[in-house]
């Protein structure tokens, strides 16, 4: 399947880029998604407990969730998300998010993502994503 689509989404993404994440890959095959999305904690992304900010690893998650869930062609949304925080990330830690589309029924889906530490694989987050396509934009 032609990802152009997806590719060029990611290259107008710019609050991922602003935290300076990277597309390790995507693809699509047997009508399900799967992305892998890298980020490293700087100093700027460290809270109060000298962690990675909760909501930054949300994030991460998040945008690995939106280039599965939208390799399918159709321009895909979150309806909804959550997730569970296992161990804390520092400051100088790759993050890897590895999410994988595990059904995709009508105009939902559901997409899991894992956030593992790059140095150790411990797994920092697990994540939810529920997605539904949505009509495409008109070209301005």
């Amino acid at each position: 399947m032609d990802l152009t689509h997806v590719h060029t989404m990611w290259a107008q993404d710019r609050a991922s880029a602003a935290l300076g994440m990277d597309c390790l890959e995507v693809t699509h095959s047997e009508g399900h998604g799967a992305a892998t999305v890298s980020m490293i904690v700087t100093d700027t992304m460290v809270n109060g407990h000298d962690i990675c900010h909760g909501g930054l690893i949300f994030t991460l998650a998040d945008s690995a969730f939106a280039l599965a869930c939208n390799a399918g062609g159709s321009p895909t949304v979150a309806a909804t998300c959550d997730i569970s925080f296992i161990t804390a990330a520092r400051l100088g830690d790759t993050l890897v998010a590895t999410a994988v589309e595990r059904v995709a029924y009508g105009r939902n889906g559901i997409t899991d993502v894992t956030v593992t530490r790059a140095v150790d694989a411990a797994v920092v987050a697990e994540f939810r994503g529920r997605s539904r396509s949505i009509r495409p934009t008109a070209p301005a």
